[in-house]
């Protein structure tokens, strides 16, 4: 059973949360503030973390900021419906995925199962698999069996939603992906995800690239992107 980390000030919501995804058959864990929400994450290994970005002792982008320094565990971050500029700050800063209050339980237990079916976390792959999935393009190499990405020999580290983009690019190098292309490819669950949502993604990957090598990834104005020269 795949354990989920609940991080929220409002004892109501971690209710209606814990209620949901514990009848979605997921362990759950909850921390009411974010001190006590990186304590969790340390001493319980979660699959993936809900957390809210208001909170008092330390806040939600910044509990991702820290968690970010050490792994890419996916998140799902929960948002003021009137807040865009904390949605958009928490993906830039790493998180999968996000979920405006109010929210729909039933949406938030879809968001959850979408983002942990894209991780394709390695402890859960069948090590017995015949051909692992991997893409190559110059130096840049992704195991999609393993989850994991290289340049030359050097790991890059990237969150669920990140490493879809980079494979969906990585699967044509060179062609023109729209960002609705890109979206459709990274986001299994059926979401509205905006062109900022997209693109602050896609800066986090080049970011990501450009500090090991030179960025492969360009901007092609007006249409979206495509994989360069690697």
């Amino acid at each position: 059973m795949q354990k989920i980390l609940i991080v929220d000030d409002d004892p109501h919501i971690r209710e209606v949360l814990r209620y949901a995804l514990d009848k979605a058959g997921y362990v759950i864990k909850e921390a009411g503030d974010g001190q006590q929400a990186l304590k969790l994450y340390h001493s319980e290994n979660p699959d993936l973390i809900v957390l809210d970005i208001k909170m008092p002792e330390m806040d939600g982008t910044e509990v991702c900021r820290k968690i970010r320094q050490q792994d890419s565990t996916p998140i799902v971050f929960l948002s003021s419906k009137d807040e865009e500029i904390d949605r958009i700050l928490g993906l830039e800063l790493g998180g999968d995925d996000y979920v405006t209050k109010p929210f729909s339980p039933r949406e938030l237990v879809a968001r959850v199962r979408a983002v942990l079916r894209r991780s394709g976390e390695s402890k859960n792959t069948d090590a017995n698999s015949d051909a692992a999935r991997i893409y190559r393009h110059g130096e840049l190499i992704l195991n999609e069996d393993l989850f994991v990405a290289h340049w030359h020999s050097q790991e890059i580290v990237l969150t669920v939603t990140e490493f879809g983009l980079l494979r969906t690019l990585l699967t044509h190098p060179g062609k023109v992906f729209t960002r609705d292309e890109l979206m459709n490819s990274a986001y299994d669950f059926n979401n509205v995800v905006s062109d900022r949502t997209i693109d602050s993604h896609i800066r986090r990957v080049r970011a990501k690239l450009g500090a090991v090598a030179d960025d492969p990834i360009e901007t092609v104005h007006g249409v979206g992107y495509k994989l360069g020269p690697c």
